[in-house]
């Protein structure tokens, strides 16, 4: 497959993980903060392929994984609501809340309807013009546009019955308050591609600045990831942190410019809360004034009750790159894929999901 083999290529993976352990002699402490990097690393044993001294950490990378249980509950209880209809991606259908999930909600009688893209939630409102459709929007800034877009197109073909339940995250902010709390010492961040296809590089270039980490934007590939801890290395090496571009093919340093206009032009920032780490300010959306009809927290009398955490599981310090799954007592025991305690055990994109699939855990 023209331009996809060459960055699975077996001799060039040897070469490039050969040429970091010849060049490698400092500590280096690298962090992938996307969930897409996490599965791409396990799937390729990527870590067995680096010098001791080069440590590979996973972040709060997971959009699933990050909603806290108080949000999941809000959704539960828009859904209970008369007449309204949930649509959601389907990674949120098992992510447990404080009492239940979304999967438990639906067996029950509740109308919660997967969904592919915000374009089918919209349509979902049209086919119904006397129910309230709600759609989660959950993701980063790599799925923000897509909300923004629906949120213009209803109130251009004045859709009334169609709402948005803002759960959007931001990173780089996600990125400075892990930094801030200082718990792992970090050289490097391997930064988001898709994320970085939105909002570019300038965010990024605080860490380098401010905190002295080194930053490389990488693709997905076993290749595209050895290309940037190679550059993640040299930097460290150098002692001269700094932000670069490992995936070219996909992303530019100013962005997405369209899309970033469009949410701007749809979203006020303001604080968001994360599982594992509490309310980041700055690092949430919520619609705009001139769209606030389109507000489903603003729209329904939401009550979802006490938020209660789930004793056991520590997905909260796995989200924050101080413990691995394989440090939980519940992992591949009470909680898996099919009965998850936590929500990185839920998302194909969640750390426990992945160490499941592709760790040698089960050959101990």
């Amino acid at each position: 497959m023209k331009f996809i083999d060459e960055f699975r290529d077996a001799g060039l993976v040897r070469k490039l993980a050969n040429r970091i352990a010849a060049i490698s002699t400092k500590q280096a402490r690298l962090m992938e903060f996307c969930g897409g990097h996490t599965v791409a690393i396990m799937k390729n044993g990527i870590r067995q392929l680096l010098p001791p001294n080069v440590q590979m950490l996973s972040g709060p990378g997971c959009p699933v994984c990050v909603t806290s249980n108080s949000d999941i509950d809000k959704v539960l209880a828009l859904a209970k609501l008369p007449d309204v209809i949930i649509t959601t991606f389907g990674d949120m259908l098992k992510v447990p809340g404080s009492y239940s999930s979304l999967q438990q909600a639906r067996a029950e009688g509740n109308d919660i309807r997967i969904v592919y893209s915000t374009q089918d939630a919209l349509q979902i409102a049209r086919e119904n013009p006397g129910k309230s459709v709600v759609f989660v929007g959950i993701g980063f800034e790599t799925t923000a546009p897509t909300v923004a877009a629906a949120v213009m197109q209803a109130d251009a073909e004045k859709i009334r019955n169609f709402y948005i339940i803002c759960l959007l995250k931001l990173t780089p902010p996600a990125m400075k308050a892990l930094l801030d709390l200082g718990e792992v010492k970090l050289n490097g961040i391997i930064c988001p591609g898709h994320v970085s296809a939105i909002i570019g590089t300038h965010p990024y270039q605080a860490y380098a600045r401010d905190y002295g980490v080194a930053c490389v934007v990488a693709g997905f590939e076993p290749v595209d990831i050895l290309q940037a801890v190679e550059m993640l290395v040299q930097q460290i090496e150098a002692g001269n942190p700094t932000v670069e571009i490992a995936y070219t093919r996909g992303v530019k340093e100013e962005g997405n410019v369209r899309a970033l206009e469009m949410m701007r032009g749809v979203f006020d920032v303001q604080s968001a809360t994360w599982r594992g780490i509490g309310t980041i300010p700055s690092s949430g959306y919520q619609l705009k004034q001139k769209f606030s009809r389109f507000d489903a927290e603003k729209a329904f009398v939401i009550d979802p009750g006490p938020v209660r955490e789930h004793q056991g599981c520590c997905c909260g310090e796995i989200l924050r790159g101080v413990k691995t799954p394989e440090d939980c007592r519940l992992f591949a025991k009470v909680c898996v894929p099919e009965n998850p305690v936590g929500p990185c055990m839920v998302s194909a994109e969640g750390s426990c999901a992945a160490y499941y699939q592709y760790g040698d855990f089960h050959e101990r």
